[in-house]
Protein backbone atom coordinates (compact mmCIF):
# COMPACT_ATOMS: atom_id res chain seq x y z
CA UNK A 1 0.00 0.00 0.00
CA UNK A 2 2.85 2.34 0.81
CA UNK A 3 4.92 1.46 -2.41
CA UNK A 4 1.43 2.48 -4.34
CA UNK A 5 0.55 5.88 -2.62
CA UNK A 6 4.59 6.77 -3.18
CA UNK A 7 4.62 5.80 -6.71
CA UNK A 8 1.12 8.15 -7.03
CA UNK A 9 2.57 11.19 -5.33
CA UNK A 10 6.70 10.68 -5.43
CA UNK A 11 8.73 13.53 -7.48
CA UNK A 12 9.24 12.33 -11.28
CA UNK A 13 12.44 10.01 -11.32
CA UNK A 14 11.84 8.70 -7.95
CA UNK A 15 11.81 4.30 -8.39
CA UNK A 16 9.89 2.98 -5.59
CA UNK A 17 10.24 -0.67 -4.68
CA UNK A 18 8.01 -2.77 -2.17
CA UNK A 19 8.84 -6.55 -0.42
CA UNK A 20 8.17 -8.43 2.43
CA UNK A 21 9.70 -10.91 4.93
CA UNK A 22 6.67 -13.19 4.73
CA UNK A 23 4.74 -12.42 1.39
CA UNK A 24 1.60 -13.13 0.33
CA UNK A 25 0.90 -15.65 -2.64
CA UNK A 26 -1.61 -12.78 -3.85
CA UNK A 27 -2.21 -9.32 -2.59
CA UNK A 28 -4.46 -9.12 0.48
CA UNK A 29 -7.95 -8.18 -0.67
CA UNK A 30 -9.18 -5.77 2.19
CA UNK A 31 -5.90 -3.73 0.92
CA UNK A 32 -7.14 -3.94 -2.62
CA UNK A 33 -10.70 -2.55 -1.26
CA UNK A 34 -9.04 -0.14 1.34
CA UNK A 35 -6.56 1.59 -1.61
CA UNK A 36 -9.42 1.13 -4.61
CA UNK A 37 -11.21 3.76 -2.33
CA UNK A 38 -8.35 6.37 -2.67
CA UNK A 39 -8.45 5.70 -6.35
CA UNK A 40 -5.36 3.23 -6.67
CA UNK A 41 -5.88 -0.26 -8.10
CA UNK A 42 -3.84 -2.87 -6.63
CA UNK A 43 -5.05 -5.69 -8.32
CA UNK A 44 -1.85 -6.41 -10.65
CA UNK A 45 0.24 -5.71 -7.84
CA UNK A 46 2.36 -9.12 -6.70
CA UNK A 47 3.44 -9.32 -3.62
CA UNK A 48 7.93 -10.25 -3.46
CA UNK A 49 10.39 -11.21 -1.01
CA UNK A 50 12.91 -9.05 -0.03
CA UNK A 51 15.61 -11.45 -1.71
CA UNK A 52 14.30 -10.39 -4.56
CA UNK A 53 16.18 -6.88 -4.03
CA UNK A 54 19.32 -8.47 -2.67
CA UNK A 55 21.19 -6.80 -5.05
CA UNK A 56 20.32 -2.66 -4.93
CA UNK A 57 21.62 -0.58 -2.42
CA UNK A 58 18.78 1.76 -1.39
CA UNK A 59 18.73 5.67 -0.28
CA UNK A 60 16.03 4.53 2.01
CA UNK A 61 14.64 2.16 3.26
CA UNK A 62 11.08 2.17 5.33
CA UNK A 63 10.60 -1.01 7.95
CA UNK A 64 7.04 -1.22 9.05
CA UNK A 65 6.57 -3.94 11.98
CA UNK A 66 9.89 -6.37 11.34
CA UNK A 67 12.73 -7.09 13.00
CA UNK A 68 16.48 -5.39 11.84
CA UNK A 69 17.03 -5.76 8.16
CA UNK A 70 20.53 -5.47 8.43
CA UNK A 71 21.22 -8.51 6.96
CA UNK A 72 18.58 -8.51 4.29
CA UNK A 73 18.86 -5.12 2.78
CA UNK A 74 21.58 -2.77 2.10
CA UNK A 75 20.45 0.80 2.42
CA UNK A 76 22.06 4.47 3.07
CA UNK A 77 19.24 5.07 5.44
CA UNK A 78 16.69 2.17 7.29
CA UNK A 79 13.58 4.02 9.48
CA UNK A 80 11.14 2.08 11.75
CA UNK A 81 7.60 3.39 10.50
CA UNK A 82 6.19 1.74 13.55
CA UNK A 83 3.50 0.62 10.91
CA UNK A 84 1.87 -2.92 12.12
CA UNK A 85 1.06 -5.33 9.72
CA UNK A 86 -2.04 -4.55 8.22
CA UNK A 87 -3.37 -8.36 7.93
CA UNK A 88 -2.94 -8.93 11.12
CA UNK A 89 -5.62 -6.91 11.96
CA UNK A 90 -8.43 -6.80 9.62
CA UNK A 91 -10.28 -4.31 7.05
CA UNK A 92 -9.59 -1.92 9.71
CA UNK A 93 -6.35 -1.79 9.89
CA UNK A 94 -5.72 -1.56 6.02
CA UNK A 95 -7.94 2.23 6.40
CA UNK A 96 -4.87 3.16 9.43
CA UNK A 97 -4.50 6.68 8.55
CA UNK A 98 -0.70 6.37 10.15
CA UNK A 99 0.68 4.34 7.13
CA UNK A 100 -0.87 7.20 4.68
CA UNK A 101 0.57 10.44 7.22
CA UNK A 102 3.71 8.77 7.00
CA UNK A 103 3.78 8.51 3.44
CA UNK A 104 2.44 12.39 2.94
CA UNK A 105 5.16 13.50 5.10
CA UNK A 106 8.04 11.78 3.41
CA UNK A 107 6.53 12.67 0.27
CA UNK A 108 6.49 16.21 1.50
CA UNK A 109 8.93 16.69 3.23
CA UNK A 110 11.95 14.13 2.35
CA UNK A 111 13.25 11.81 4.64
CA UNK A 112 15.38 13.43 7.82
CA UNK A 113 18.69 11.80 8.44
CA UNK A 114 19.38 12.20 12.07
CA UNK A 115 15.09 11.91 12.87
CA UNK A 116 14.65 8.45 10.57
CA UNK A 117 17.98 7.15 10.95
CA UNK A 118 17.82 3.49 12.55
Amino acid sequence: MAEAMLKMSAKRGIQVCSAGIKPGKEVNEQAVKAMREIGCDLSGHKPRHISAFSNIKFDYVAKMDVPDLGDMVRAKWIADWGVPDPAQGGAAEYRNEKEARLVFEFVTNGFQPDKDRV
